[in-house]
């Protein structure tokens, strides 16, 4: 078969790799799965990866590259795999949903990028196909709207993996700058202390006060929708019908549709809710969102400091800036799952900014202890 000139085999190599991880993740969900419809819509959904992958290992080789038939899932997909066997689906199924959305963008954009007849139209049934998943994905996990316009997924690892970033980048700055003001040890560990509780109170707290705003924003909403089809159901009929037609459906069609609905007013709420204002029902309850929030941030915000309760002062110091600095970039990775970069590009600039903290705590208790 004739050679195609192509030249961005790297991003193509990436787009396989995506569906050999998606492949691997939905089987995991399958697995997962008790509820045996649920694990068939998980099986299904990784047939069609297979699907993909198949497509994108046939396009390279007709470039001209080599494939490797054998290639695994990364890393970052089997810890994802182990998360869902020890958790269960809702603890990934939303950082999934997010992957699935930023497909259906990339695949539109590569295929609009892509000369070649052939790779474009597979892109473009692959952003077909990532944007059905991703609509299957939300409709299991009770949301609504088109998820590749805008995604803020991840429910409970998000909110464990940004509390556990929070407590441990502002602690281990403290730590830092307690350490260069060189105080004694019995200084630094209360410091330590405190700042842990401060910090896990802190985030706790601004977890579930931000939760609890947003449900109270989306309850006055609704109180709204109610009084609107109460009071003015003809136009509201209208609207619905309108959100129909912009769906597809034939204006006949959606009149009908809108007009039936307003016999049940409180099934029309529920439809404009989801159609209209767009408001899924929390992953978290604002008390559970801090409290996990919370927890998360004092685990991360302990690790600056547990090292001066096992080792003598001096050992401690280096053990704190290690594991310190380990777990900046462990957590920067863990963060790959909700921005879409590489788990090393993301775990490294972790790294960096744990890095650039430290130094400019030290500088700065350095400089407090001197003019104090």
């Amino acid at each position: 078969m004739k050679t195609m000139p192509i030249n961005n085999f790297d991003k193509w190599k990436h787009h396989l790799q995506d569906e050999i991880d998606a492949a691997y993740l939905y089987r995991h969900l399958a697995q997962a799965e008790r509820d045996e419809s649920r694990r068939d819509i998980y099986l299904r959904l990784a047939l069609v990866e297979d699907k993909h992958v198949r497509q994108w290992r046939t396009l390279l080789r007709e470039a001209g590259e080599k494939v490797n038939d054998e290639q695994l899932p990364t890393a970052r997909a089997k810890f994802m795999g182990w998360l869902a066997q020890k958790f269960g689906t809702g603890f990934i199924a939303p950082s999934l949903l997010a992957e699935e959305a930023r497909e259906v963008k990339n695949y539109l954009k590569l295929a609009a990028e892509m000369p070649q007849p052939q790779a474009r139209e597979m892109a473009t049934e692959i952003a077909r196909e990532s944007a059905h998943h991703a609509g299957t994905l939300s409709k299991l996990l009770d949301k609504s709207g088109e998820p590749w316009h805008a995604v803020s997924s991840g429910g409970m690892l998000r909110s464990v993996v940004y509390g556990f970033n929070d407590g441990l980048t502002a602690n281990f700055g403290l730590v830092a700058g307690v350490l260069g003001a060189a105080v004694n040890e019995h200084a630094l560990l209360v410091a330590g202390v405190a700042g842990m509780i401060a910090d896990a109170l802190s985030m706790g707290s601004s977890g579930y006060l931000a939760a609890k705003s947003e449900a109270e924003v989306y309850e006055h909403e609704i109180a709204l929708e109610r009084e609107e089809i109460r009071l003015m159901p003809e136009i509201e009929v209208e609207e619905l019908a309108l959100i129909y037609e912009a769906k597809g459906i034939n204006a006949t069609r959606a009149q009908e549709m809108a007009q039936n609905m307003l016999a049940t007013p409180e099934q029309m709420l529920q439809e404009k809710i989801r159609e209209e204002l767009e408001i899924s029902p929390a992953t978290l309850t604002p008390l559970k969102d801090g409290v996990v929030t919370g927890t998360a941030t004092a685990f991360g915000a302990l690790i600056p400091v547990l090292p001066f309760f096992l080792f003598d002062f001096t050992i401690a110091i280096w053990f704190s800036f290690a594991m310190s600095m380990l777990a900046h970039f462990g957590v920067g990775a863990a963060r790959s799952f909700f921005t879409g970069r590489g788990v090393f590009r993301s775990g490294f600039d972790m790294f960096i900014v744990g890095l650039g903290v430290a130094a400019v705590g030290y500088v700065i208790g350095d400089l407090m202890g001197r003019l104090l």
